[in-house]
C-alpha cells in the first residue's frame, strides 16, 4: 500500500475514534490498534500527539464532520473556528442536543 493511502486508512479510524470518544482522547496505541498498524506508523505519519490532534480537525473540517468540529469549537481551536459558518451551525446544533 502506498504511504499516502496508510496514512488516508490510519485518518479514516482516527476520524470514527474521535467520533466516538472525542478527538482530544484518541490515543496513538488505540489508533493503531482499530487501524490495524504499529503504534510506530501512526507515528511516521504525525510525529506528536498534537500535530495528530491537528490533523483530526482539520480533516474533520474537510470532510464537514459536525461532531468533530463541535468538539473543536468547544475548546476553542483555531481550526475548527475557521470551518464555514454552515458547518459551525451543525455543530452547535449537535452540541445543542
Amino acid at each position: 500500500m502506498r504511504k499516502a493511502d496508510r496514512r488516508d486508512q490510519i485518518m479514516t479510524h482516527a476520524i470514527r475514534l474521535a467520533r466516538r470518544i472525542g478527538y482530544m482522547n484518541v490515543r496513538r496505541d488505540d489508533l493503531a490498534s482499530k487501524a490495524g498498524v504499529a503504534n510506530g506508523l501512526v507515528s511516521v505519519h504525525w510525529s506528536t500527539m498534537a500535530q495528530l490532534r491537528t490533523a483530526i480537525i482539520r480533516e474533520a473540517v474537510k470532510i464537514g464532520d459536525p461532531v468533530i468540529v463541535g468538539q473543536g469549537l468547544a475548546l476553542k481551536n483555531r481550526h475548527a473556528m475557521k470551518a464555514s459558518q454552515e458547518l459551525k451551525d451543525k455543530a452547535i446544533a449537535q452540541i445543542a442536543g
